[in-house]
């Protein structure tokens, strides 16, 4: 059994996914055992014959695709669902989150012998990306860390790490992947910040617009608000046998 999967949602990435592989398999080269799992959500263009070409190259590459796209979150989950391995690393597809940072998320977690560590997420330094972008996130992250309070100044960064059944256990709902500190506080675990670096995007366009990010960031914000409140704030207790 794989020791980490690595999950990387792809939509028309197909210009992207080559050095982006590839650099994984180098920076998962001191595990004694991982995979990779390519979650193609929808892609019109090269992405798929591309993916499937590194599988029969890397035979620790794995395809799942999506007939549509469900957008990135849907990709998360899916990639999650057929991972082998209790821990579970994420990052995008584009090319911007480095994969040398890898490390970084798994580290913790692996290392972990208190069992209290769900999440290792994250916190992009220097961003590469446009004013736009940027200011844009850091607008969107003060929001939700003044009404959530989950002490994270970057949720939207893709490269996470977290243990696979406490993920899977985690209400699901598109956009999710940008409240996973949330999430995780919400069900008791302990979350781990980490400096991460950023870099351009090698080739392609961003599937997403700030229009788009705000239109259903408001609704998830008060979403995931109320979950936090409803959550549950009990346990029973084990009888003595």
């Amino acid at each position: 059994m794989a020791l980490v999967s690595i999950v990387i949602p792809m939509r028309n990435e197909a210009e992207n996914i080559r050095p982006l592989v590839e650099d994984i398999v180098d920076a998962c080269a001191a595990l004694d055992s991982y995979e990779v799992i390519v979650v193609d959500d929808g892609s019109t263009d090269g992405t798929v014959a591309r993916a499937t070409q590194l599988g029969t190259e890397h035979p620790q590459v794995r395809l799942v695709r999506h007939a549509a796209s469900g957008g990135q979150s849907a990709a998360v989950h899916s990639g999650v669902l057929a991972a082998a391995a209790p821990i579970v690393c994420t990052l995008d597809g584009d090319g911007q989150n480095p994969p040398s940072e890898l490390p970084k998320l798994w580290g913790p977690l692996l290392a972990d012998t208190t069992g209290r560590i769900g999440l290792v997420a994250g916190q992009r330094v220097n961003r590469q990306d446009t004013w736009s972008k940027r200011f844009g996130s850091r607008f969107a992250n003060g929001l939700r860390a003044w009404m959530l309070k989950d002490g994270t100044r970057d949720t939207g960064c893709g490269l996470k790490g977290f243990r696979r059944d406490a993920f899977l256990r985690l209400p699901y709902f598109d956009h999710m992947h940008r409240y996973l500190p949330a999430l995780f506080k919400r069900d008791g675990w302990e979350v781990v910040l980490v400096d991460v670096a950023h870099r351009e995007r090698h080739a392609g366009r961003s599937n997403y617009s700030n229009l788009q990010r705000a239109l259903v960031g408001v609704h998830d914000l008060f979403g995931v608000a109320w979950l936090i409140r409803r959550r549950k704030k009990t346990a029973p207790i084990e009888a003595d046998e």
